[in-house]
């Protein structure tokens, strides 16, 4: 990749396409070797759409230590893109743990079990297979953080009421001179770099602007970019789509035309084990648990996942236990507040009430 970079003309730019034209490679590897050569000051990004790179004054180093060291020790080694290297197996017996996987934003992911896989090890195998996936459940259970652990070259698109076409596929921006040059939305990045795309709250999006994504999913794999001329986009081996949905939240609707075109739907809730993992207060993690069980007993419509566990214990790291005990029963639905506080109250022995403000001082 540096070697490329450097063959140009001084201060020669280079998109993510071009690169893929010259080292033949899936573009999601591409992507991710740009961004890796970025990160440790051996090239520069000058562009975002589409992404554009240019060599810096180490890369030439780079492309001698490459050179040097021969093709079995590149100077940098990019996430193997799953639509063209197949993922290692998981090491380990069927259903055990593999170790945590570092997210884009630093943090750890600690996977759980698919099919006798590590989460991220079957996303990954789908993904190379060509078979998209829908991952549903309550927010905070970590269905995008488990998306970002797979696929590093994640592009994510947060959908909600208000996503249009435009928001998808791109639209016409004033630039700084007072014309207007068509910026491409996520959905064309994601094709032509080879990505994986993340619908995320996919349900909230209007099943007429979804629409505009489907001919990208199916043995087609183009769209028309009607706004732009009719532009014709082509998917670049690698692109994916995945999906979010929430079914408990308000306008989350799954239709038939969405939910085809996902040939697997997985389930995702909180993994109290992991709670317990991660020094969670304990008796915290037990109510959790007691009003997941009434969750699926329809006895009460809200449960704390793992994301309000894990808020759960920096409040009381903060604040203490009381303090954060009674946020839980604050942060709990108007509806589910009374039974949420009566089952808090039992496990602690005293009277909990939502947290709220005192006497003045």
């Amino acid at each position: 990749m540096a070697k490329a970079l450097v063959g140009g003309a001084p201060g020669a730019q280079f998109s993510v396409t071009e690169l893929v034209n010259v080292l033949g490679h899936s573009g999601g590897a591409i992507g991710n070797a740009c961004e890796t050569l970025v990160r440790r000051g051996e090239a520069v990004r000058v562009g975002f759409n589409p992404r554009m790179y240019r060599a810096t004054a180490t890369t030439a180093a780079a492309a001698a230590q490459v050179t040097a060291s021969g093709p079995s020790a590149p100077a940098c080694t990019p996430p193997a893109s799953p639509s063209s290297v197949r993922p290692t197996p998981a090491v380990g017996p069927p259903g055990g743990r593999s170790g945590p996987v570092t997210r884009p934003n630093g943090q750890q992911y600690h996977p759980r079990v698919l099919a006798n896989l590590p989460d991220v090890e079957a996303l990954r195998r789908l993904r190379e297979a060509g078979v998209p996936v829908l991952l549903y459940g309550p927010p905070g259970t970590g269905k995008t953080s488990l998306i970002e652990a797979a696929f590093p070259d994640l592009i994510t698109v947060a959908g909600d009421g208000d996503t249009t076409v435009g928001d998808l596929i791109g639209e016409y921006t004033q630039d700084q001179h007072g014309g207007y040059e068509f910026i491409y939305g996520p959905l064309v990045t994601a094709m032509q770099e080879g990505r994986a795309l993340l619908l995320d709250d996919a349900t909230l999006i209007s099943p007429k602007v979804l629409a505009a994504l489907y001919p990208a999913m199916d043995g087609r794999r183009q769209i028309q970019v009607k706004a732009h001329k009719g532009e014709a986009i082509t998917a670049a081996e690698g692109f994916y789509v995945i999906a979010g949905h929430n079914p408990g939240v308000h306008g989350a609707v799954l239709t038939e035309a969405l939910a085809s075109r996902f040939s697997v739907q997985v389930q995702v809730g909180s993994d109290y084990d992991l709670a317990t993992a991660l020094k969670i207060n304990r008796t915290a993690v037990r109510i959790a648990r007691n009003l997941a069980t009434c969750q699926q007993a329809g006895e009460v419509g809200w449960a704390p996942q793992l994301r309000e566990l894990i808020a759960f214990q920096k409040i009381a790291d903060v604040l203490g236990a009381e303090a954060a005990f009674a946020n839980l029963v604050g942060i709990a639905p108007l509806e589910d507040r009374d039974t949420v506080a009566e089952i808090v109250t039992k496990a602690l022995g005293k009277p909990v009430a939502a947290l709220s403000l005192g006497r003045q001082l």
